[in-house]
């Protein structure tokens, strides 16, 4: 009896975590967004190296001094590595918030969310990473491989932390419900691994212009313009497979929720296309340069969200199950 009514409650989403956890896992979600954003006014304003050690601004102070010879940009760079007290501070708050949550559970008598306690400890673990990578990155003088890996880390983060929330968000994790085929299920698979090579490659143009962090800092050994050409071709396959999403979507009544989703990443991914295109055309001004980093962050985003709404989890999601015989996993 017990049993029965656990199930019942996580079915109607007695299972999913309440309001409050879930608004400390989208805090995270936004902190570990802004500090690339942050890191990027770093890399955009050649202040990489303000603070030429770690953990130390400058050898015997762990904050800038009137003696250092970097300017304000000791300032810039300082100001970025005391954002990441922040990100531990929300990351400590999540895995709190996930083992409050679990104990809630327990008491209620609702079924174990083992996933989502799991996931709870990325933004921890992600940031330690981080910091640990960051001073790797001003120890080798901002070589471009170790910047790349900063910047990858990141979005590696933020995919954990989206998993987080949308988990969270979910009703249970049985009976999985399928609401589109399984084609539309690969494609919106297939956008996310291409929206992951639109952020590689976009790394590499990067790596390969200007806006190193220093003056003195190594770029990469590739020709700026052919990698930028690349880069802009396959997000052209990324705009393709977009709209082939919203088609799908149309002609087979897809799930609201997946078809909002599709219609926003479309937006934000045109908008980001559009700035691309105009930074590259007038020889990348720093600010542009700022508000691309910030695009990539929201098409990243916005395109892990989408495969989410093409399944429901614990309940009865907000379409009807896709008739291709792959329904309910149970």
């Amino acid at each position: 009896m017990t049993s029965t009514l656990a199930e019942a409650g996580s079915a109607i989403g007695g299972g999913r975590s309440p309001r409050g956890v879930r608004g400390v896992y989208i805090a995270n979600l936004v902190a570990q967004a802004g500090i690339v954003v942050t890191g990027a006014v770093v890399r955009i304003t050649a202040s990489g190296l303000g603070c030429p050690t770690w953990p130390e601004c400058v050898d015997g102070s762990v904050t800038p001094t009137s003696q250092q010879s970097e300017s304000w940009h000791k300032y810039i760079e300082f100001g970025n590595r005391l954002l990441t007290f922040v990100l531990v501070i929300l990351a400590l708050g999540a895995v709190a918030a996930a083992l409050v949550d679990r104990r809630r559970r327990r008491r209620a008598d609702l079924p174990a969310r083992p996933a989502v306690t799991a996931l709870a400890f990325v933004p921890l673990l992600g940031t330690v990473a981080q910091a640990v990578l960051g001073g790797i990155t001003v120890l080798t003088g901002l070589h471009p491989a170790t910047v790349a890996a900063h910047f990858l880390l990141s979005m590696t983060i933020i995919a954990g932390v989206v998993a987080l929330v949308v988990r969270s968000g979910d009703a249970g994790d049985r009976p999985i419900t399928w609401l589109t085929p399984r084609p539309v299920r690969v494609l919106g698979w297939l956008l996310v691994a291409t929206g992951g090579l639109v952020v590689f490659l976009g790394v590499l143009v990067t790596g390969s212009g200007p806006h190193s962090g220093d003056d003195a800092a190594e770029r990469l050994g590739f020709d700026p313009r052919t990698v930028a050409w690349l880069h802009a071709d396959v997000v052209l396959l990324f705009l393709g497979l977009v709209v082939g999403l919203l088609v799908a979507l149309s002609l087979l009544g897809g799930p609201r929720t997946a078809v909002r989703r599709s219609w926003l990443l479309l937006a934000v991914t045109l908008t980001q296309g559009a700035v691309g295109y105009l930074q590259y055309f007038t020889g990348l001004p720093e600010v542009l340069v700022g508000i691309h980093v910030l695009g990539a962050c929201l098409v990243w985003i916005t395109v892990l969200f989408v495969p989410a709404a093409l399944r429901s989890r614990g309940g009865t999601g907000d379409a009807a199950p896709a008739d291709d015989g792959l329904a309910t996993v149970r």
